[in-house]
């Protein structure tokens, strides 16, 4: 396991998963992950096979400690990508679960313990509607998005300036058109600065440019997080 200063900051995937975001950041930052977290054991276990230098929880984020995983070390970026398919429009009408719902608020755990000097939180771009749930598990048409004001607000409260957008895969040279929700949360008082698409659909600008190699694609993925924290 590497050896890390008590002074250089690190970086903390939450819901590690096998690593794609962990290898995306390392990408843009130049960086290897520091800590992952997941408390699925194969996981776990596919992410140590990708990032083997990085330290492993395989633990639930909510039984995790952020003071014991820092360690007094400063934290540059937690990302947090919490379980999104009791989100998105693929659920349908099916009743959803409020615990899983509720992950994303172990993002405002770790900003009023640890205080990352920036938090990055990824979803489908249902979760800006995230609010409270009927009484048959449905979530409120009438109270559309009342959680997330919510939860905005509580990191406004640590001390964090909050912007979010929707991002197409494909403008940033994924093979792919999915669309996913961005928050950056920084509280350096730095700006908060958006990645210019680097390719546009036909549809957008009349041009496509070559398919680009993977390894292209998770870069320009990865210009997410390098333009927005400048670490």
């Amino acid at each position: 396991m590497k050896q890390l200063s008590l002074f250089r900051e690190i970086i903390v995937d939450n819901f590690a998963g096998g690593g794609g975001a962990s290898t995306g950041i390392e990408l843009a930052t130049g960086l290897s992950v520091d800590i992952a977290i997941n408390h699925d054991p194969a996981a776990i276990a596919m992410h140590q096979v990708n990032h083997p230098d990085t330290e492993h929880y395989c633990e639930s984020v909510w039984e995790v400690d952020p003071r014991e995983v820092a360690k007094g070390r400063p934290i540059g970026l937690a990302w947090f990508s919490p379980d999104c398919k009791h989100f998105s429009k693929a659920k349908g009408g099916k009743p959803v679960e409020k615990s899983i719902r509720g992950l994303a608020w172990v993002a405002v755990r770790w900003a009023a313990t640890v205080s990352p000097r920036v938090i990055i939180l990824e979803n489908v771009e249902e979760f800006q509607t995230w609010g409270p749930l009927t009484k048959d598990g449905r979530p409120d048409p009438d109270k559309k998005g009342y959680t997330f004001r919510s939860f905005v607000r509580a990191l406004n409260k640590h001390g964090y300036k909050v912007e979010w957008r929707e991002l197409k895969a494909c403008d940033y040279g994924a093979p792919t058109i999915r669309k996913r929700l961005f928050l950056i949360a920084r509280r350096d008082g730095r700006p908060i600065i958006w990645p210019e698409p680097t390719r546009r659909s036909k549809k957008h600008s009349g041009e496509i440019r070559k398919t680009q190699a993977l390894a292209d694609c998770l870069r320009d993925y990865g210009l997410v997080t390098r333009n927005a924290i400048h670490i």
